[in-house]
């Protein structure tokens, strides 16, 4: 076999300096008919079609393998026959072959049934178009490891990017992403893009793209007036854009997973990042994601003049234990409230107890089952009227366990002083100052005390009061020029002027 160096060689020695073939094989230590056909190259003749080979193991069942591939196009794309589950159904059925020839026939199968899939580059306008959806990662969060849903929300033409953790894709979640997003890019996008997310749409249909929206969607969609865009079903590349940005997002926001101690803490991290995305440049592109998003933010519809309201709105009956149930765990309230119905508005991060509109209660919402969620300052008033079951009740068993000395130390002063419930009555209304003034203040109030052994309410009270308005000092009289002060007391009296008195009438 000769080189293509070595064919040049060869013909520009025949066509061009008109030696012979013999020449050419002499000069080039090669026979004639080598030379030849680098001269006169034979036409290529095609191959004769190769037989099928025969398969006498995976023959008779490759029927069934085609059977079972028919059916994936119709089942869900996480739920399809793999090689190996089509490979363990046929074993049973008395197939003695290996796998690994399944797998190449289902392979070739879906070669020569599938083409190749085809995509058109596309165009967006400023300010007219973004894509939203949900993504996964890991993170630990005040040392409990877990996974986290983060929402992403992408501008198609700037290619900005918006993303926030959450505990859960709820509708409320879903609602505040948006809201936080649109006050990151400074309005709203006339259009957005989702798929068929159940916090979005009631009712999908198979073919087309009519949906029944979810009656607070339109809601909220109402309120920020921009339209909807749903998805084929199974069509992710039709939202192909914030598809690529949830893993961007994962792989450079998120890696490695975040170790915080709240959400909030996680939320800045991100928020953080994306800030710092503005000044990426994407390929092809000339200006930076930040300098394009400074284009089109005077594109976009202008910010309602209030925010949705972005919670799940109930109503539930409080507990003898004066407690409001939602979602299986149970909130607490003020006593007084005890056995009345509340209205409970559940955000993402926390939950709200009214009476109509008057707040009663806020707490770090639980995405936990049949848990307990006291404050203890709700029990108050309850426990000083029986203070026998102080050391019983379960909102304060908790709160104890994070006092500092010096509460302790008062409590067992104000039990030694006041045996028989006295003690722990004064020490309930003590904790109760908790609900008129900052925990830090009530603190320091109570370690004065004890210090000036003022071992009782009014001595913390009137601690307190000192903390807040500390007493003016006591003016100082000028010692540096004493002169005016040498002659008090030291000038002559004049009795004469007593006698003015004795000779008035009467």
């Amino acid at each position: 076999m000769i080189t293509e160096e070595e064919r040049e060689q060869i013909r520009r020695a025949y066509f061009l300096d008109h030696h012979s073939v013999r020449q050419i094989a002499r000069d080039l230590h090669r026979s004639g008919r080598t030379v030849a056909n680098a001269l006169f190259p034979a036409p290529t003749v095609p191959s004769a079609p190769r037989r099928p080979r025969s398969a006498p193991v995976f023959g008779p069942f490759q029927a069934r393998v085609e059977t079972f591939l028919l059916q994936n196009e119709r089942l869900p794309r996480k739920q399809r026959f793999t090689a190996r589950k089509i490979f363990e159904l046929l074993r049973a059925e008395g197939y003695t072959g290996c796998e690994s020839l399944i797998r190449a026939f289902k392979a070739a199968w879906q070669r020569e049934r599938h083409a190749p899939d085809t995509f058109l580059p596309l165009q967006f306008e400023p300010g007219q178009d973004a894509q939203v959806d949900w993504g996964e990662a890991q993170a630990t969060i005040n040392g409990i490891p877990q996974t986290v849903q983060f929402f992403v929300m992408r501008l198609c033409y700037s290619r900005r990017l918006f993303v926030m953790a959450f505990p859960s894709q709820k509708q409320e979640s879903f609602f505040y992403g948006h809201v936080l997003a649109f006050a990151h890019f400074g309005g709203v996008p006339t259009r957005i893009s989702y798929d068929n997310l159940a916090t979005a749409v009631k009712l999908a249909f198979d073919h087309g793209r009519t949906r029944h929206e979810n009656r607070t969607f339109v809601s909220f969609r109402s309120h920020y007036l921009f339209d909807s865009h749903f998805c084929t079903p199974g069509e992710g590349h039709e939202k192909g854009g914030v598809e690529s940005a949830v893993g961007y997002a994962r792989r450079n926001f998120l890696v490695p997973p975040p170790d915080v101690a709240s959400f909030d803490a996680l939320n800045l991290h991100l928020l953080q990042a994306c800030l710092r995305d503005d000044q990426r440049k994407v390929a092809r592109t000339q200006p930076t994601i930040g300098e394009n998003w400074e284009e089109e933010r005077p594109l976009l519809i202008p910010l309602p003049p209030f925010a949705y309201d972005c919670c799940t709105v109930t109503t539930a009956q409080l507990t003898p234990y004066s407690q409001a149930t939602f979602e299986t765990n149970r909130y607490s309230v003020p006593v007084q409230r005890a056995r009345r119905d509340v209205t409970v508005k559940a955000y993402p991060f926390h939950v709200d107890l009214l009476d109509h509109t008057t707040l009663l209660a806020r707490h770090p919402r639980c995405y936990d089952r049949e848990q307990d969620i006291f404050d203890p300052l709700h029990y108050l008033a309850l426990l000083e009227q029986r203070p026998g079951a102080f050391d019983y009740a379960k909102p304060i068993q908790a709160w104890r366990k994070g006092w500092p000395p010096s509460y302790h130390l008062m409590l067992r002063n104000l039990q030694d002083k006041w045996p028989g419930g006295r003690g722990v009555q004064e020490f309930v209304r003590i904790l109760r100052l908790h609900q008129e003034y900052p925990a830090a203040l009530v603190q320091s109030a109570i370690e004065q005390a004890i210090a000036y052994g003022c071992i009782h309410l009014d001595g913390v009270l009137h601690c307190l009061h000192q903390l807040i308005e500390p007493s003016p000092p006591e003016p100082m009289l000028p010692t540096t020029d004493p002169l005016p002060l040498r002659e008090v007391g030291t000038q002559p009296i004049d009795l004469a002027r007593y006698e003015l008195l004795l000779k008035r009438p009467g």
